[in-house]
């Protein structure tokens, strides 16, 4: 109910109020707590019209004693002293208001005086609305932006209900090897629901400018419009440069994102994440950042065409309960460019595109393509592992050989754990399963 509704109901109420005996009052009483939300004894004053609403309305307690002309000057000594809280704010104002005075203008004895006495409370108080980060004449933002998109950004779970492709879900898959220090490589997995349609993109670290260019390049080529992008809680999805890509566009992006620590909210993508990421590259670590074009180049010219126009998928149509046991139907294999052009709802200049991109293509080709564009990346791989090996086994042999008591030897090179699998033995079994499958 808008204040207005609420101003002429309660004007209503009250010209029949007087009339009204004992127990017809009582039950106006009721109705109108029910419907403002106050308690009996503010609707007693209210219909008697001893308090009111709106602008008007007095407002209970002492005047305040701070006016613009304090709040200026505070405001201004606290954006300039990198807004500090109000116990580091109070000592702040004495050493920083002679310096106001002489770069912006003279201060009464007056307001220097209540300046001076204004409790860190109070200065919280009055610098809490600057803190917002809402307009950026407002100074510096504070506190962690993830919480306030965390707010606007809607949960999404349970089963998927689309009828055209352009709704994602996305995820990142670390190349660190087993270890998160230092900078490597990662990738951007998006997965389309419909139709099973998936695009891969090289990032050189997790940054949010990275994330984004990497995603404005996979949007490039993608066939279809995106309508939809649903990711997980990680900060670098849940930022503003990201928010100001998907939603600061002509047509926004409907975001959302899965519940914490529920995989299982994102099952298609995570799927994806193995069946095209991990059995591809394995899980050494990406530590060079020649290796990011590489991989860029291994994905958009070999892999991609290979899984998107000549890989059929299948869809899960139902899940049954007997028991103990889950029983899932399916639908039959199709790929996903075929599934695109079965679909009504995409624009047929979009299909005969597709149609005539895949009639270029050749999935031999693109396999032996595949292969001597793998190799060359595999092989640096295999040597970061043999050198993160060799430090890892010299910090070991420092250790060991080290006299008693004189503790642990720093190593001059932070050593990173290992990957879980040696390179060699981890990379050919994966190949070797892309080929029989």
């Amino acid at each position: 109910m808008s204040n207005q509704s609420k101003r002429e109901y309660l004007e209503s109420c009250r010209a029949r109020y007087p009339a009204r005996n004992r127990a017809g009052k009582s039950a106006m009483i009721d109705q109108v707590s029910d419907t403002m939300g106050w308690n009996r004894k503010h609707t007693i004053k209210a219909l008697n019209r001893v308090v009111s609403l709106g602008p008007k309305a007095k407002k209970r307690g002492s005047k305040p004693i701070y006016g613009e002309e304090e709040k200026k000057v505070i405001i201004s000594i606290w954006k300039s002293s990198e807004q500090p809280c109000g116990k580091l704010l109070k000592p702040t104002l004495p050493l920083w208001i002679e310096s106001y005075e002489n770069r912006h203008e003279k201060i009464t004895p007056k307001t220097r005086e209540k300046i001076l006495q204004c409790s860190a409370r109070q200065l919280d108080r009055i610098t809490a609305p600057h803190k917002l980060g809402l307009d950026e004449k407002r100074g510096r933002r504070t506190g962690r932006t993830s919480h306030r998109i965390k707010t606007a950004v809607g949960v999404r779970c349970g089963p998927w209900e689309v009828d055209e492709p352009g709704w994602i879900e996305a995820d990142t898959v670390s190349h660190g090897g087993g270890s998160s220090s230092g900078e490597y490589m990662n990738t951007l997995t998006l997965t389309d629901i419909h139709t099973g349609w998936t695009e891969l993109g090289a990032l050189w670290t997790q940054t949010a400018g990275e994330l984004s260019k990497g995603l404005q390049r996979i949007e490039q080529r993608m066939p279809f419009e995106l309508l939809g992008f649903d990711c997980d809680n990680g900060s670098e999805f849940l930022n503003e440069t990201l928010e100001r890509y998907l939603l600061k566009r002509n047509n926004p992006v409907k975001w959302t994102r899965s519940r914490p620590y529920k995989k299982n909210d994102q099952a298609h993508v995570e799927q994806k994440n193995y069946t095209h990421v991990r059995l591809l590259l394995g899980y050494g670590r990406y530590g060079n950042i020649e290796l990011k074009e590489m991989v860029n180049d291994l994905y958009e010219n070999a892999w991609l065409p290979l899984r998107n126009n000549f890989t059929p998928v299948m869809k899960l149509i139902e899940k049954t309960r007997v028991g103990s046991k889950v029983l899932k139907t399916y639908d039959t294999p199709k790929t996903p460019c075929d599934r695109i052009l079965e679909c009504e709802k995409v624009d047929e200049q979009i299909k005969a595109k597709l149609r005539k991109k895949r009639d270029e293509l050749d999935p031999l080709e693109l396999s032996e393509l595949l292969e001597s564009k793998l190799a060359p990346i595999l092989k640096i791989v295999e040597e970061i592992e043999r050198e993160r090996a060799e430090q890892k086994a010299w910090a070991e042999e420092a250790l060991a050989s080290a006299p008693a008591g004189a503790g642990s030897v720093p190593a001059s090179v932070a050593i990173a754990p290992s990957a879980s699998t040696t390179p060699a033995p981890a990379e050919t079994p994966c190949k070797t399963a892309l080929k029989e499958a």
